[in-house]
């Protein structure tokens, strides 16, 4: 793929992210904080994914720390930038299955498993990633 067609297919991906946090923050705002969480984790996913977009490279699966741990294996310099997000991700990375699951949380549901401060956290970790992701992206 050509470096122009790689960059409009991160763009796609990282303004994808950025509804995502959009919907993650509307839902906090209206006591969804499960769905908040998981919207955010979504977010931060997507964002990386551009990355990987960006350097015409397939990302897979849906760990935000392993598509930053990954990186490395194409592409050394952008693993390391990404240095700074990796606890957040490792964070983002809890809320995938459980926010959306009974069964991911044993005897409760996830409304009743997730407050206003989980929500909150989950969408400050995503700003960051896409903060971070937008950074990489202009150099590019």
């Amino acid at each position: 793929m050509s470096i122009e067609k790689s960059m409009k297919e991160a763009l796609r991906w990282l303004k994808t992210a950025e509804d995502d946090l959009d919907a993650a923050t509307i839902l906090k705002k209206n006591g969804k904080f499960p769905q908040a969480c998981f919207h955010a984790q979504q977010a931060g996913e997507k964002a990386i994914k551009a990355v990987w977009y960006s350097i015409d490279a397939d990302p897979w699966g849906h760990s935000i720390k392993k598509l930053i741990e990954d990186l490395q294996n194409v592409d050394l310099s952008l693993c390391e930038r990404f240095k700074v997000v990796r606890r957040p991700a490792m964070i983002l990375d809890r809320f995938y299955i459980p926010t959306r699951y009974p069964n991911g949380l044993p005897d409760i549901t996830p409304a009743e498993a997730y407050v206003e401060e989980d929500a909150k956290m989950c969408i400050e970790y995503a700003k960051k990633i896409i903060q971070a992701v937008n950074v990489v992206l202009q150099t590019q």
